[in-house]
């Protein structure tokens, strides 16, 4: 069950992007088409810190974990530091130009030491915020826009990205070199059957958004990647998936898991993998409009961070939708009789961006095409 709690008000054209500080639940970001950055406390909504970077649309904003007064933002092909203690006047703190287009998406490492941002050329620039360079350029895969981006949780060497070339890329951008590539748009054995009964065939499985199983969400080490797809179908894919892979693996994804007990066959039946109720390698579920999905592109995905973290994901769509999927229900040979699908919010606009929080209440952030981020509690 979802309520809307609140609005938050300051923006004065529609809501690109919102993100939610990883340490202090209460603590809100976003960022809109009029060059605005917001920062909000959810215990005090009415007194919002605000930053105007320009006239351009701020497409991506993120806090810097471990310290929730710095957020990074993202406009046109330029990436911005800002100490929201300083607004209104003076928070900018550093700016990095490196990528050559438009930027899509960014996000900051764990440990706050690496930028990585995905732009309309295809590549993703990382960014060292310690020392203010550029550390290495990632491209020669994608072929289209590249249009989000996340770092590994558990690969501190690794990031993600996805592309309106329907393809998922994992780096080691230590190298920079992909160590896998994997095309959502060649349907496995298993879904084929239901991609062709659903009528998403007209749009593109364009990867518009990833999201990744955070450190700190499951006890059992997932390692598992949540894509929006064009389509209107939300993809989860294990990490360290091997069936449609490119290129050169590198000595680490080519290990066997500590504890395992033999390497997987790079065709494993994921039927076969996921029997035993354990996410393993090869994995990867499928929620379309079979089971309830969306009827238009998918825009954005997040983990959940509140109750069980992790145990849902919540997707928004290009059809004024948000939902919520209990996508563990899927996983083995005793998967529930009653759907993923646990519900779905009529946003009654098209949903731009999303994030979830860990607070009981107040625990679903949502931006869409009005002029107000959309606060939900999740029951």
């Amino acid at each position: 069950m979802a309520i809307e709690s609140t609005r938050l008000r300051g923006h004065k054209r529609s809501v690109l992007c919102c993100a939610a500080s990883p340490t202090t639940p209460h603590l809100i970001s976003s960022s809109g088409e009029d060059g605005s950055v917001y920062w909000f406390d959810l215990r005090c909504k009415e007194n919002a810190s605000v930053m105007d970077l320009g006239k351009e649309p701020v497409a991506s904003v993120c806090f810097s974990p471990g310290n929730d007064d710095i957020l990074y933002a993202a406009y046109a092909n330029t990436v911005t530091c800002l100490d929201m203690r300083m607004a209104p006047s003076s928070g900018q703190l550093h700016k990095y130009t490196f990528n050559t287009d438009d930027i899509n998406q960014i996000t900051v490492n764990l440990k706050s030491s690496f930028l990585a941002a995905a732009d309309d050329s295809g590549e993703v620039k990382i960014i060292d915020i310690r020392q203010h360079c550029l550390y290495k350029t990632l491209r020669s895969v994608h072929t289209n826009i590249c249009s989000s981006v996340q770092f590994h949780p558990w690969r501190p060497w690794e990031v993600i990205s996805g592309g309106l070339d329907s393809k998922i890329v994992a780096w080691d951008f230590s190298r920079g070199r992909q160590q896998m590539v994997i095309d959502v748009a060649v349907p496995t054995t298993e879904n084929a059957e239901n991609t062709s009964s659903t009528n998403q065939i007209c749009n593109p499985p364009f990867v518009h958004a990833l999201a990744v199983l955070e450190e700190n969400m499951d006890g059992k080490n997932n390692q598992v990647v949540a894509a929006a797809r064009g389509d209107g179908t939300m993809e989860i894919i294990d990490l360290r998936f091997e069936s449609h892979v490119t290129g050169a693996k590198s000595k680490q994804s080519s290990r066997a898991r500590k504890g395992s007990q033999s390497k997987s066959s790079k065709n494993t039946n994921v039927n076969e993998n996921i029997a035993s109720g354990e996410i393993t390698k090869g994995m990867r579920i499928q929620l379309h409009a079979g089971v309830g999905g969306h009827s238009a592109a998918a825009s954005c995905v997040a983990f959940s961070r509140f109750g069980e973290a992790g145990k849902f994901i919540i997707s928004g769509s290009n059809d004024a939708s948000v939902k919520l999927w209990n996508w563990t229900s899927q996983i083995g040979s005793g998967s529930s009789s009653e759907g993923p699908l646990s519900f779905s919010i009529n946003n009654k606009r098209k949903v731009n961006w999303l994030c979830t929080t860990s607070r009981d209440s107040e625990n679903l952030i949502v931006c869409d095409t009005s002029k107000v981020v959309k606060v939900y509690t999740i029951l």
